[in-house]
This record gives C-alpha cells, sequence and structure tokens, in this order.
C-alpha cells in the first residue's frame, strides 16, 4: 500500500498522487507491481524499494543518479506465534530521497513511523534532511521504550522464577535474552550509520542539523550501552540459577543417597536373619525382635551420622 502525504497549513493531507514536497510511505501488503510503478513514476531505482523486504538488510546509505537511499533498523513486536521466538525483533526501513520528495519503505508495521506520522504537520517537507533526521529520532525513541519494555519484563520473571523455579520462567527470559541480541547488533549498525554520515557528509547538514545529529548519535550510543548492561545483567542471572539448580540437584540426589543407605542397612540385617544357617539366637522367643531392634538402632544411627554432616 502506498500512501501520499503533503502539509497544508499545519495540517497532514493524504493525497491521490506525489507531488513536489511530499511524502510518499509505503506499507504493507506490499506488491511487486506497485514497486514498479511507483519506481517510474519517480524515477527511483527499484532495489531501493525493494531493500527493505529483506529482513537481515543491514543499515547503510548510497547514492544512484543522485536519488539516496538510507537503510536503517527500527524495533518492532514479534508478532511470531512460535513461543520460543524474541519478543522484540529489529526490521530495516529504507528512507529514500529523491529530487522533490522523500519516500519510507517498510516491510512490516513500523510504530515509529506512525509516531512520525502524528508529528508530520510540524514538519517542513521541504526540508529533507530534518525529516530523514526526525525519523532517525522516532526510531531511536523507539528502542529506548521497548528497553525500559524489557527490563520491566526481565525484573518480573526473575522474581516469578525465585517464587517457583519453573521451566516457563527460563523459557521466558530465553526469549528476553533474544531480543536484546536483536537489539545490540541493531543499535551497533544504526551507531556506525550515523556516525559515518557526520563524517562523510552523505546529507548536507547545517550547524543546527549537525548538532541535533550528533545528539541523536549520542543517544544511539546510550541506548546501546543499556542494551549491553541488560543483556549482562540477564546472562549472570541465568548463569546464577543455572548454578542454583545444579545445586539443588545435587542436594537431592545426596538425600536421596542417604536415604537408600539407611534402608539398605537394615534390609542387609534382616536379609542375614532369613538365610537358611544356623544362626545366633534362632531358637529364642525374642528371635523376630532381634533383627528389628537392630534395624532399627542403625537406622537411627546412620540417621544421626547424616545429620551431624547435614546431609539433609
Amino acid at each position: 500500500m502506498i500512501q501520499y502525504y503533503k502539509n497544508t497549513e499545519h495540517q497532514t493531507i493524504e493525497i491521490d498522487k506525489p507531488e513536489t514536497g511530499s511524502w510518499i510511505n509505503v506499507t504493507p501488503p506490499l506488491k511487486q507491481e506497485e514497486f514498479s510503478d511507483l519506481a517510474d513514476r519517480l524515477d527511483i531505482p527499484l532495489d531501493f524499494l525493494t531493500d527493505s523486504l529483506d529482513i537481515d538488510e543491514r543499515s547503510r546509505f548510497e547514492e544512484d543518479d543522485n536519488v539516496k537511499l538510507i537503510v536503517i533498523k527500527t524495533p518492532t513486536e514479534n508478532n511470531s506465534f512460535n513461543e520460543s521466538d524474541a519478543y522484540y525483533i529489529t526490521i530495516p526501513i529504507c528512507i529514500i530521497l529523491t529530487h522533490n520528495q522523500i519516500v519510507t519503505v517498510n516491510s512490516f508495521d513500523n510504530p515509529a513511523i506512525k509516531k512520525f506520522l502524528t508529528t508530520f504537520p510540524n514538519r517542513n517537507p521541504e526540508k529533507k534532511t530534518m525529516m530523514v533526521l526526525k525519523i532517525f529520532e522516532k526510531i531511536t525513541n523507539a528502542y529506548m521504550q521497548y528497553l525500559k519494555e524489557i527490563n520491566q519484563r526481565r525484573n518480573l520473571m526473575e522474581q516469578r522464577l525465585y517464587a517457583s523455579n519453573r521451566n516457563e520462567e527460563l523459557l521466558e527470559l530465553m526469549r528476553i535474552q533474544k531480543s536484546l541480541v536483536y537489539f545490540v547488533t541493531a543499535l551497533k549498525s544504526n551507531e556506525m550509520l550515523l556516525m559515518k554520515i557526520a563524517r562523510t557528509g552523505f546529507l548536507p547538514l547545517n550547524e543546527e542539523e549537525k548538532e541535533f545529529l550528533d545528539d541523536l548519535i549520542v543517544d544511539i550510543s546510550q541506548g546501546l550501552e543499556m542494551a549491553n548492561i541488560y543483556t549482562n545483567i540477564l546472562s549472570s542471572t541465568l548463569d546464577a540459577f543455572a548454578s542454583i539448580i545444579s545445586n539443588n540437584l545435587n542436594n537431592v540426589l545426596k538425600r536421596l543417597t542417604s536415604i537408600t543407605i539407611i534402608l539398605s542397612l537394615p534390609a542387609l540385617v534382616t536379609g542375614i536373619y532369613g538365610m537358611n544357617v544356623p544362626i545366633p539366637y534362632a531358637n529364642s522367643t525374642h528371635a523376630f525382635y532381634i533383627p528389628i531392634l537392630l534395624s532399627l538402632g542403625i537406622s537411627v544411627i546412620i540417621s544421626w551420622y547424616f545429620m551431624k554432616k547435614k546431609w539433609f
């Protein structure tokens, strides 16, 4: 689906065809014929439009015949039905600067672009560079928001895990860890992209825009540091719980071994008295109580010894 937007007196108006100074937003569902028609109409290389279809596309920029392409990774919620997948993933968004318009191409529903649409009435589409920087800002804010949600979810799962020690909470933490891996990788790529844009002058920036870009680089660096911290905390937590589970398993095995020993010694005594050979006190009137008392005595002594050694 292709949407055309234009600002008129600080109001966003959806138009039927591209005009000078308009914003063109391409969203799912995507059709190849729409790509081809848009590429011909705006004189854009077709691969600039289709690059966003590859979910593993890296953050980068390039230029072809004065048409500039910027690919940047943005976070989104994972709508997969597989319970082992990450809660959040990162997807590429293509920002194309043509001679007269700015085009954004999304392969999935993009919350950052939706937020940008709400602030579009305050934007000036003729200042394409600032438009791009504002999209970068919304993407960075989306990372920060999702990182806070991830940290809250992590704390909740840890509290549940302390109380239950079930596998479900461990699997939830693993899904959070996968999300953080996506975020760390994407934030590193985005940071490199923005630093390269600032260094190479790919976008014509004035002083105000340079300062804004520098602030965005700082924000992305902060987000990357937060993601690394959360990843380290989560890894340490999983390692700690793995050690706790292993220690609990060792304690259970130790108790079971102790119980086996306590039960085997009385069985040995009764087995001896049950043999068909002459044994002491076999003809005594208390012959039944002798092995019983010996068994109980041995069990009590062994139990006291194990309790003293804290094997229980």
